[in-house]
């Protein structure tokens, strides 16, 4: 389904988008970037086939993503970095993966796309930039590094 055709069932108006964690709610978030795949093309050439070079796909590949959201008085997300890449890395050797589910919602909050992403471990938290001569809401973005997603539309009763 294009955008327009989205636009169109009020696919396009959305309200937010919500981050879940383990099924659990995480928040509300302003932007995300990096939801997108990428697949490596191997190429062979054959002898005696001047026409063309075989071109297969080979490995898949995911960049990180990257949510942006307004400060808020909820510490879920940078707990869940402590806890997975901080002081209980560093005492338990190992690090914990969780699935994390991205959903976009319309301002009636129904969900209309969701993204979830597969073995999910935060790598880089990031907290506002503070001066006093700065306007605005301050901002904290997380990283999370993952083994690929999976996508799904919801139906419009």
């Amino acid at each position: 389904m294009g955008a327009s055709a989205m636009h169109v069932h009020g696919g396009a108006n959305t309200a937010a988008f919500v981050v879940e964690i383990d099924g659990v709610a995480a928040g509300s978030f302003s932007e995300c970037h990096g939801l997108e795949v990428q697949v490596q093309v191997e190429t062979f050439e054959e002898g005696g086939v001047n026409g063309f070079s075989h071109r297969l796909p080979g490995r898949m590949s995911w960049p990180n993503l990257v949510l942006r959201r307004g400060v808020t008085w909820d510490n879920a997300l940078f707990d869940w970095f402590n806890a997975s890449t901080g002081t209980t890395f560093a005492g338990e050797g190992k690090a914990s993966r969780h699935s994390v589910g991205i959903t976009i919602v319309n301002v009636k909050g129904e969900r209309l796309r969701s993204w979830s992403l597969v073995d999910a471990i935060p790598v880089r938290w990031r907290g506002p930039s503070l001066a006093v001569s700065e306007d605005g809401q301050p901002e904290e973005e997380l990283e999370i590094s993952h083994h690929g997603f999976t996508a799904e539309t919801f139906k419009k009763a």
